[in-house]
């Protein structure tokens, strides 16, 4: 029964908290506005940066919720690593809103804060830094998930985890490929935080 637990990794992932809140508390289907995406990034540019900031905590918390709960259920380390990567699936392609959910860069905070604290928080460290400098969230996303797998294993972390990192790694990067050809192009939407 152990090995069914990624699934209810995939289910927490695919709650969508971008869709929930715009729709209870804003009124509006996120999906409909901006880029259309479900993730807090939209929600930002849509409705402004504290409401960006709530989505962005949700959708960072769903994460470590589950892997709290595969911990607390003392379930072998590959079984949490494979309920990490499900959570995220089933955020970026959630069965509740036909398979088309966000990018996975907040729920892949969460999985990496609640595995790897100290280099989380350098990967975070280094998302800020680049998204403060640049304005392109994109980039810190699309760079802060390139380098993850290259400090998780300078930290001396096993092969398993590594291996985690690198699956997140792709998975970002393949939901921000759109994103990734405007930065080539030059015409990538930069954020602003005056809302």
């Amino acid at each position: 029964m152990a090995y069914l637990f990624p699934v209810v990794g995939y289910l927490m992932g695919a709650i969508p908290m971008a869709y929930l809140v715009t729709r209870y508390v804003a009124g509006i289907d996120i999906r409909q506005e901006g880029s259309g995406n479900v993730g807090a990034t939209n929600v930002q540019r849509t409705l402004g940066t504290k409401m960006g900031a709530l989505v962005l905590a949700l959708d960072v918390a769903k994460a470590l919720l589950a892997l709290l709960l595969a911990s607390l259920l003392r379930l072998e380390r590959e079984i949490i690593l494979l309920t990490a990567v499900a959570t995220v699936a089933g955020h970026n392609w959630p069965v509740f809103l036909g398979f088309k959910g966000g990018k996975g860069v907040a729920v892949s905070t969460g999985v990496l804060l609640y595995l790897y604290p100290l280099p989380g928080l350098m990967v975070v460290a280094l998302f800020v830094a680049i998204v403060y400098f640049t304005r392109y969230i994109s980039l810190g996303s699309v760079l802060g998930a390139v380098v993850t797998p290259l400090i998780i294993f300078f930290w001396g972390y096993p092969w398993r985890d590594i291996l985690l990192t690198m699956v997140l790694a792709l998975i970002i990067i393949y939901g921000h490929k759109g994103n990734i050809q405007r930065l080539v192009a030059g015409n990538e939407r930069k954020i602003s935080f005056a809302k």
